[in-house]
């Protein structure tokens, strides 16, 4: 029988998923077991490869052009912007196929990239290092992170800041991933600017993705897929609720050139690279760091 104590507490933590027989890498002493865990990489977002096959992403063709159809017949519970931006990209193009395609593409070439510069001039491999960010776990529990090559302090002092750039960026640069900058997770004041020079030019050069103007980003083929479910369930004669008909669309954007915060379904008022994306919950707090301006369609 323990001895009463007066100490309550309820820890704010997260679990994190199972990462399988091999999570366990290994035991360095008896209180520090290295484990295996993924990384969502901060502040990009590449293409999906969620349909797992090239028949997988037929299947999402279809649904995308069933969404055309509720697009068009108001079924879709969308406002006028964002039916006139989104309906051409899932017109001109499969979507699901070519999102598919696409997000090979990505993979592939960060495989080759990690080869690339990870591997020393002696031929040996270089550690991972990585940065956290203020929050490290997203609700998925994969860390939220910025990764790069690990250079010694010496390498560091020889090299420019764009040359010991991280895996983030080089994905960005190459038109991979589009920018995905999501608050309070913003580059620091010296990155920043790098990071926007490599979204622009990638964009202005039609880089990876951007050499098909149909092209949807990873976070409007997710848009998408969810618009979808929502719509079938209205053109079956369901009715939802007001939110569970707007579930599709979850984040405001603000414009990082002019501090004008956007709703969630006039995120394309904003260039892809200058889009800040801001949390329901977390809107207030940035609109006070970062002195926001709320866009007219907001307000009125």
């Amino acid at each position: 029988m323990i001895d009463p104590v007066e100490v309550l507490w309820t820890p704010a933590g997260q679990n994190l998923p199972s990462l399988g027989a091999r999570a366990l890498v290994d035991v360095s002493d008896g209180d520090t077991p290295n484990i295996r865990m993924p990384v969502r990489m901060l502040s990009i977002d590449t293409p999906e490869v969620t349909a797992k096959s090239a028949a997988g992403a037929a299947r999402v063709d279809a649904k995308f052009a069933e969404l055309v159809g509720w697009l068009k017949d108001g079924t879709a519970p969308v406002r006028a912007a964002f039916r006139d931006h989104i309906l051409p990209k899932l017109e001109g193009a499969p979507g699901g196929s070519l999102q598919f395609e696409q997000g090979q593409a990505a993979s592939a070439f960060y495989k080759a990239k990690v080869e690339e510069r990870l591997r020393r001039p002696s031929g040996r491999r270089r550690n991972l290092f990585v940065r956290s960010a203020d929050d490290p776990f997203d609700r998925f529990g994969r860390l939220l992170a910025y990764v790069a090559p690990s250079y010694s302090a010496k390498e560091r002092r020889e090299m420019s800041r764009q040359g010991r750039a991280t895996f983030n960026l080089d994905l960005v640069e190459s038109g991979w991933a589009a920018p995905f900058v999501l608050f309070p997770s913003i580059p620091g004041e010296l990155d920043l600017p790098l990071f926007l020079e490599a979204a622009v030019g990638a964009q202005d050069n039609g880089r990876g993705q951007y050499a098909n103007a149909f092209s949807l980003t990873g976070y409007e083929y997710r848009m998408c897929e969810r618009l979808h479910t929502i719509s079938k369930r209205l053109a079956a004669g369901e009715v939802l609720s007001f939110p569970d008909q707007i579930a599709w669309r979850t984040r405001y954007c603000a414009d990082m050139r002019n501090r004008t915060l956007h709703g969630p379904e006039n995120y394309m008022d904003v260039r892809a690279p200058y889009r800040l994306w801001v949390w329901p919950d977390d809107v207030q707090e940035a609109m006070g760091m970062l002195n926001l301006v709320p866009a007219p369609s907001l307000t009125s």
